[in-house]
């Protein structure tokens, strides 16, 4: 009842507080079902920090593909076409025990030269790909 009326000296008014819970709970249960599912992204590895002694274990030769900003591919210091550079890939890696390959790409160089160049290096056999930043 909204207003309740007494017997004596006035009226005393009551304010009914069942409706607005139930328009509340109704909103939490709407809320808690919509709520988005969280999405699960791409597996990635995250470079470690290099324990203190870790300067002597550093590998010997790092295999760095550059791709500059005039499109021309670089391995190591030695400019390269693509399918050459697959080649040499191919060669490297079926000799070497090391399986990782580092891809630098230019700053002002759109994604799909460096997305070439990746596909490239998986087509050579080469398991881990790490990329590299300025």
């Amino acid at each position: 009842m909204a207003m309740a009326c007494g017997g004596g000296k006035g009226q005393k008014a009551e304010i009914n507080m069942r409706p607005m819970i139930d328009v509340l709970l109704v909103l939490i249960i709407i809320f808690m079902v919509i709520t988005p599912v969280t999405q699960r992204g791409l597996e990635a590895l995250v470079p470690k920090a290099p324990a203190a002694d870790a300067g002597a274990a550093a590998p010997e030769h790092a295999i760095v593909i550059s791709v500059g900003s005039d499109q021309r591919v670089r391995l190591n210091a030695e400019a390269m076409d693509l399918q050459t550079l697959q080649s040499r890939l191919e060669v490297l890696f079926r000799n070497r025990a090391a399986e990782v390959v580092f891809v630098r790409g230019d700053k002002g160089l759109e994604f799909q030269r460096v997305a070439e160049v990746l596909d490239l290096v998986k087509g050579a056999g080469v398991e881990r790909v790490g990329l590299m930043t300025q």
